[in-house]
């Protein structure tokens, strides 16, 4: 991985993208990942890098919903997988979950490659590599294939950096999704039970966290916090947030211009 000076203003953005050049050398991040991680970036550089309020909430709920879970299950991909590997190993480990590689543009190696790298970090079980013989109904590109172990039984399922596709298909058999996606606007978290519009980096971490502190909380308290979050109002406020944010770096440049 090429040095770059922790002092460089961009230093976690380049680390990021480092991180994936690295897995697509490897060969489990695919071009098209790369594509979207730069869409992705775009939205966290308009939410200001941060996580803002309505992914704290939204956190908040979906650690609680993982925890009144049965069979809760993490969806792996190639970013997320190039990404927080590590952060998705200990965060199973708290919930005792299930790991899942699900990838749109499959093959059997990238799967593998994926699943390696997970087992580094020490996964003890990775799913939905030689065991993806189940399908999700009305679903057909590759991420139909999933593990009778795994999603296919899942009553909850944490996808991140996902297509809409597979969120709404997981939801029309059932299934409660959990989303981490800096788009508000995408389908993937307008389908969603649960969105948090937040960079991976920052979401598992606090994902952890929420799930650590809400352990040991009654279960009623637990159905309190998933019945009365609203996605709709958080996507909203998520939106509200970047146009105020917006404004407010217009309004300081126009500012800035008339004093000159």
């Amino acid at each position: 991985m090429v040095g770059i000076p922790r002092s460089h203003p961009r230093y976690e953005s380049l680390m990021i993208r480092e991180k994936l050049v690295e897995g697509f050398k490897e060969g489990y991040v695919v071009p098209e990942g790369l594509i979207a991680h730069g869409r992705g970036e775009c939205f966290d550089y308009l939410i200001g890098e941060e996580t803002i309020k309505a992914a704290k909430i939204a956190t908040k709920a979906a650690a609680a919903l993982l925890l009144l879970s049965k069979h809760p299950v993490i969806s792996v991909n190639g970013n997320v997988a190039a990404l927080v590997a590590d952060d998705i190993v200990k965060l199973a480990n708290e919930l005792n979950a299930k790991i899942e590689v699900n990838l749109f543009y499959r093959t059997e190696e990238r799967a593998k490659k994926i699943a390696e790298k997970l087992r580094r970090f020490g996964a003890k079980e990775v799913l939905g590599v030689d065991d993806a013989t189940a399908t999700i109904p009305e679903l057909f590109s590759e991420r139909r294939r999933v593990s009778p172990k795994g999603i296919l039984i899942a009553d909850t399922v944490l996808v991140a950096l996902e297509d809409g596709d597979r969120t709404e298909a997981l939801r029309k058999i059932g299934k409660k999704v959990i989303a981490i996606d800096l788009n508000p606007l995408s389908r993937t978290a307008r389908a969603a039970n649960i969105t948090i519009v937040d960079n991976v980096v920052r979401a598992i971490p606090n994902l952890i966290n929420e799930v650590k502190k809400l352990r040991n909380k009654h279960k009623e308290e637990l159905l309190n916090i998933v019945r009365s979050y609203d996605n709709n109002k958080i996507l909203s406020m998520a939106l509200k947030h970047i146009v105020d944010r917006l404004l407010k770096l217009s309004e300081s440049k126009i500012t800035l211009l008339n004093s000159c």
